[in-house]
């Protein structure tokens, strides 16, 4: 038998952690350190391995019943090669060091079970949430694998360069940063999308460190909701908050 597809064949790393392709992240496991991932992320295995839903901490599904942030996440243990990828979104991995990662979980692929996370607000100037409103921060030594619909934009941030981004393409930022959300219109019209403009929520960064964000202002396609006209000017629309993410994630 002979074809192209023959040029896709496995990666061959010693990387615990490697990209397979830009939608597909391979993980090595040696049978000490386990990996948590997403749940129903794994496309492929080889060797031993075990699949077991990841236990909470009281405080983490308290957290979770009262923002709605948190990660729904299976333990992989074992020895072999696992092969995960989510909606062929793109993957990233990124190693979290002493300064932190603060991150939308929906965008969370899979990560070192030695890393510790908790659910965090981002402060509204008008007091009133609105995407992004909580986040994760992920703290520890380990490695954290992202999803974006599309390759990315790492922007740096200093003291003397301030970023500022729309709240529903942002993706991650290190936990370092100042952050402020905030809508840029009075508050009385706080919950229209800049008039004409179709602009919404945005996030304002100060400090040192490092903003990430995708080409694209909707959710993960997974438990996305339909809406059209009125509501996209409400961020409950194809183009809101809660849209579904169509025409992202199948183009580079």
């Amino acid at each position: 038998m002979q074809s192209p597809l023959f040029g896709f064949t496995e990666a061959q790393t010693q990387d615990r952690y490697a990209l397979q392709n830009p939608q597909m992240l391979r993980v090595s496991l040696t049978g000490h350190d386990d990996v948590l991932a997403r749940k129903g992320s794994m496309v492929a295995y080889q060797g031993l391995i075990e699949f077991d839903g990841e236990y909470q901490t009281r405080g983490q599904q308290n957290a979770r019943a009262r923002t709605g942030e948190g990660l729904d996440l299976m333990r992989c243990s074992g020895q072999g090669t696992v092969y995960f990828a989510n909606l062929a979104q793109h993957v990233h991995v990124v190693d979290v060091d002493r300064d932190g990662l603060t991150v939308d979980g929906a965008y969370v692929l899979a990560l070192d079970s030695t890393l510790h996370w908790e659910t965090i607000a981002v402060d509204s100037q008008y007091g009133i949430s609105g995407t992004g409103s909580y986040q994760l921060n992920i703290s520890g030594q380990g490695k954290v694998a992202l999803m974006t619909s599309g390759q990315p934009l790492m922007l740096q941030v200093t003291p003397d360069r301030f970023v500022s981004a729309d709240a529903d393409a942002v993706i991650a930022w290190s936990t370092s940063l100042r952050v402020q959300m905030q809508a840029q219109t009075s508050s009385s019209g706080v919950w229209r999308r800049r008039g004409s403009t179709g602009e919404g929520w945005e996030l304002n960064f100060a400090g040192n460190g490092y903003a990430l964000v995708q080409p694209s202002e909707l959710l993960p396609p997974q438990g996305a909701e339909i809406g059209q006209g009125l509501m996209a000017q409400y961020g409950l629309g194809q183009q809101g908050a809660h849209g579904q993410n169509q025409g992202n994630i199948w183009s580079n």
